[in-house]
């Protein structure tokens, strides 16, 4: 009883899950099927849809949600929080930390601490989402729910342990995302209201721009660690199997370009040639001329052309 009220009451706040304490490993690689009913809940609310119907806005805000949430997490918990590869305020690091927070992937500190880890691993037995080592499934979405991986080592990320709000949002991941649903069902509502002809209302709202949006993110999201290391074309001979793949680039806004990350993971561009589409890097060189980021990492040329002196070998 005492396991599965702390379950449930990590819901709320992570801390709860005493991660201090070792998990037994005959527990670690299982499922914590009551601390992830969430998780599930998240994808059996989009059935919601066919009671709700749709609507061009309620779509739209969809799709909107998706594309600023997918640069929240490609170009600031993935490129920024986890790889350092610019340079930004205080300020707006924690903006795209709570934008991030929303898209219900955990918090900034969380995330940049499993994928930092990712990199040290890549491909071994303890690289928690290898699907060389793990398989497809375990790789794409049964790593993080399962016990060993819910805690934080905070070993990895000790430069980010030192703001305060980046360990509220880590602590409260589930704030950020309940306000974003409550916003849009009562967005959704004020305009069945005073815009009837739109025809939309608080449950399309609710429905395509929380939860529809969050769970195609979610999964867009982790074909890089499950497709993107088996499907595409491989430049660089990088001791892990990351892949290049045009399809998955698009959809991630860069981040399909993994054999490229995985070569030289400190650029804050990851479609290393001009041809290669890179929609998260056009947004960070236009908030660089902004001003609101700075001190971009470039592709050094000697690494970005190392696979043409290997072939020319």
């Amino acid at each position: 009883m005492v396991k599965a009220l702390r379950a449930v009451a990590s819901w709320f706040d992570s801390s709860a899950a005493d991660v201090s304490v070792p998990v037994d490993a005959a527990e670690a690689g299982r499922i914590d099927w009551l601390r992830t009913l969430p998780y599930l809940g998240m994808h059996l609310a989009c059935l919601g849809v066919f009671w709700v119907g749709w609507s061009p806005v309620a779509v739209a805000v969809a799709i909107a949600a998706y594309a600023i949430r997918m640069i929240a997490i490609t170009g600031f918990y993935h490129r920024y929080f986890s790889h350092r590869s610019f340079q930004t305020s205080r300020p707006m690091q924690f903006i795209f930390g709570v934008i991030g927070a929303s898209s219900v992937q955990r918090g900034p500190i969380w995330w940049a601490a499993h994928h930092r880890h990712h990199h040290v691993a890549s491909e071994q037995p303890e690289d928690p989402h290898s699907p060389v080592q793990h398989g497809f499934w375990h790789s794409h979405t049964a790593w993080f729910l399962t016990k060993e991986h819910f805690g934080t080592d905070q070993r990895r990320v000790r430069d980010l342990l030192r703001y305060p709000e980046l360990r509220f949002l880590d602590r409260f991941d589930i704030v950020v995302p309940v306000l974003l649903a409550v916003g849009l069902f009562m967005l959704g509502g004020w305009l069945e209201r005073t815009a009837p002809e739109l025809g939309t209302s608080a449950g399309q709202m609710l429905v395509w721009g929380f939860f529809i949006s969050t769970v195609v993110l979610y999964h867009a999201t982790f074909t890089i660690n499950s497709l993107a290391h088996r499907w595409g074309s491989r430049r660089y001979a990088t001791r892990d199997d990351s892949r290049n793949n045009f399809w998955l680039a698009l959809i991630t806004f860069g981040e399909g370009w993994h054999n490229n990350h995985h070569h030289y993971p400190a650029s804050a561009r990851q479609g290393f040639f001009w041809w290669e589409i890179d929609m998260t890097y056009y947004v960070l060189r236009m908030l660089a001329a902004l001003g609101l980021v700075w001190d971009l990492k470039p592709v050094p040329r000697a690494r970005r052309d190392a696979h043409r002196r290997e072939a020319g070998a």
